[in-house]
């Protein structure tokens, strides 16, 4: 279960704080699909960064799977990003240098058993479509294709929540389809709690519960 509850975030400027979200509570269970929608600069993506442990608030809390991950220290809370969380960002963030198959397995570069990870590497590969490329490198795929890869790096450690920030945002009409496609049918399968933040009205109605960000708040889509 993700719980965030009266969650507010300033940032300090010249004249004083700016608030960007103001008392924002949301309860999700396991399998829960959820886009936000909202203009540039509504606090959107801030939200999914606090929800996924890449930021923190100003106040309120947060807890994934019962653990509020402001609370630990370094360490612990990269390994609780590494297991819990995974992220899919609007540019893939791919690593050049590696191979299709080599960037979905980079999460598992740290754990302790690392063997296991490779035939899972394989098969969410083939599920995106792309057992054929694992030798590739970043440079010889489409945008869609790269983004089909970070969609099977975010889930390569069956993470409980899945966050992605405008995914389809820089693919053309068919590719977008393709990977709105794939998001909701693999975040089935693996079960996840699913949230994606988006401009696309498309994209946002594929979703059972649907957000929009108005006024620093969270505001549910009649």
């Amino acid at each position: 279960m993700l719980e965030a509850s009266h969650l507010t975030k300033d940032y300090a400027t010249a004249r004083g704080p700016l608030p960007i979200l103001s008392d924002i509570s949301l309860s999700l269970q396991r399998g829960a699909a959820v886009s936000i929608m909202g203009p540039s600069g509504s606090g959107k993506s801030t939200l999914l960064y606090i929800l996924g442990a890449l930021e923190s608030p100003t106040s309120g809390t947060v807890t994934l799977d019962g653990q509020n991950p402001f609370q630990l220290n370094e360490k612990q809370l990269a390994a609780f990003r590494n297991q819990k969380v995974g992220f899919v960002f609007q540019d893939h963030c791919l690593l050049p240098q590696c191979t299709v198959l080599e960037n979905v397995l980079a999460p598992t570069l740290v754990a302790e058993t690392k063997d296991k990870f490779a035939e899972r590497a394989r098969m969410l590969l083939q599920q995106v479509g792309l057992s054929e490329r694992l030798d590739h490198r970043p440079a010889e795929l489409s945008g869609g294709e790269k983004q089909r890869v970070a969609i099977a790096r975010a889930l390569i450690r069956q993470p409980l929540l899945l966050l992605c920030d405008e995914p389809t945002g820089n693919l053309d009409r068919q590719s977008a389809e393709t990977v709105a496609t794939l998001l909701l049918d693999l975040h089935k399968q693996q079960n996840t709690i699913l949230i994606v933040v988006t401009h696309s009205p498309e994209l946002a109605a594929k979703f059972p519960i649907q957000f929009e960000m108005r006024e620093k708040q969270l505001q549910p889509l009649s």
